[in-house]
């Protein structure tokens, strides 16, 4: 059969163009469809992506900011100040991935960019088949060797703890030089805590003026427009006490903290990336980091031969861990805000970035486990076996 492209690509969100690149990038390099939504709704909203990692990274130039140090103030007001070498912690806003992405993808001769509506991606005489419809309305069918889908999930698997990490943040200029640029404020909990899940403020200075506010939940369901922003004021205003300020723009959303099993097969020669493939670490919501793994992983695949199935994010550990985590935040159990800022005080900081990246071994990993609540997480532990995994919650957009 002639393919349209040996590999097809659906969605230019950090996942999608994360893998075209990385493909693109190969000394043989497959022929790669990229299919993009049109402009509208189905847009990949902008975003702020933040990660940590050793110096050099080959995203440096596209940074917003980055910092060596980072900041964690407890419930009871205390701050943790500490340096994180051997990593840096990285910012990257979308848009600025984006054009840099692009900006090579279009001078790849081995990827095609198309724009489509796509409907369906599923297998199809020995390969798989993306259909759709352009804008203007004309359907679209191409066929090719593998697909991999990066499209949200229509509605999460079936788990034992959802949770929602919904957030909305500012990007804010201050009359006044009060900022410092050289930390960022990874997660303040002098904000009201709710009874189950936590609550946090962060602010990621970009120079003496201007920064990045949040104001984050974990909890079962979003907040309305109001409590939102009545939330960003009290933080900016109560707790940080910022001069005035203007808020030059502003960025929300939602990300699915579940014990859910992703599934990466979508058929024989369809898989699912970025966070429908599982790269959303459960217990945090960081994403990028997983997004970069799993691209390398099947870039590897096609460099040496072998069939390009993404490879799990995260190990089975881990996610064993944090399936105990959310469940002890979801009955309320631990106090969350306690439970991270006593990680960040009793953990030494590398190991618990290591950590909190899927990247540390089994007796690092028992060693953390022993910095929380132990009489409460083991009896979270002993339960989850015996609870159902319910399959009662569709994906709720951001408002």
């Amino acid at each position: 059969m002639a393919w349209d492209a040996e590999v097809a690509v659906v969605g230019a969100g950090a996942a999608g163009l994360t893998l075209a690149y990385r493909l693109a990038t190969l000394l043989s390099p497959p022929r790669v469809l990229l299919v993009e939504a049109p402009d509208g709704p189905l847009r990949p909203p902008e975003r702020t992506w933040c990660w940590w990692e050793e110096p050099g990274g080959e995203f440096d130039v596209a940074l917003a900011a980055r910092w060596s140090r980072v900041r964690v103030h407890g419930a009871d007001g205390r701050p943790l100040d500490r340096a994180i070498a051997p990593f840096v912690y990285k910012m990257l806003r979308s848009r600025d991935f984006e054009r840099w992405v692009t900006a090579r993808l279009d001078a790849a001769p081995s990827v095609r960019r198309v724009e489509a509506v796509v409907d369906e991606v599923s297998d199809d005489a020995g390969g798989a088949v993306v259909r759709g419809v352009r804008a203007d309305g004309r359907p679209v069918a191409w066929r090719t060797r593998w697909a991999f889908d990066s499209r949200p999930a229509a509605a999460l698997p079936p788990a034992r703890t959802t949770l929602l990490q919904h957030f909305r943040g500012w990007f804010i200029r201050c009359d006044a030089p009060v900022l410092d640029p050289a930390v960022a404020e990874l997660m303040d909990f002098r904000t009201p805590q709710p009874d189950r899940g936590l609550s946090f403020g962060y602010m990621l200075p970009l120079s003496d003026r201007e920064a990045l506010v949040e104001y984050t939940e974990f909890s079962p369901a979003v907040l309305d427009d109001a409590a939102y922003e009545a939330a960003l004021h009290h933080y900016t205003g109560a707790v940080l006490r910022l001069p005035p300020f203007r808020v030059l723009s502003a960025e929300q959303g939602v990300i699915p903290m579940t014990d859910g099993r992703f599934p990466r097969h979508a058929g024989a020669a369809v898989f699912r990336i970025g966070t429908a493939g599982g790269a959303t670490r459960p217990a945090t919501g960081y994403t990028f980091a997983a997004v970069r793994r799993q691209s390398r992983a099947v870039a590897a695949a096609f460099a040496t031969g072998r069939r390009p199935v993404p490879p799990a994010p995260y190990p089975a550990r881990a996610l064993a861990m944090d399936a105990a985590m959310l469940r002890a935040l979801a009955t309320g159990r631990v106090a969350g805000a306690d439970v991270f800022t006593g990680l960040f005080r009793r953990v030494p900081t590398d190991r618990l970035l290591r950590f909190l990246d899927g990247r540390t071994g089994l007796a690092e990993d028992v060693m953390v486990g022993a910095r929380t609540p132990v009489a409460p997480m083991l009896r979270t532990v002993a339960e989850l076996p015996w609870l159902r995994r319910r399959a009662d919650r569709p994906l709720e957009p951001g408002p």
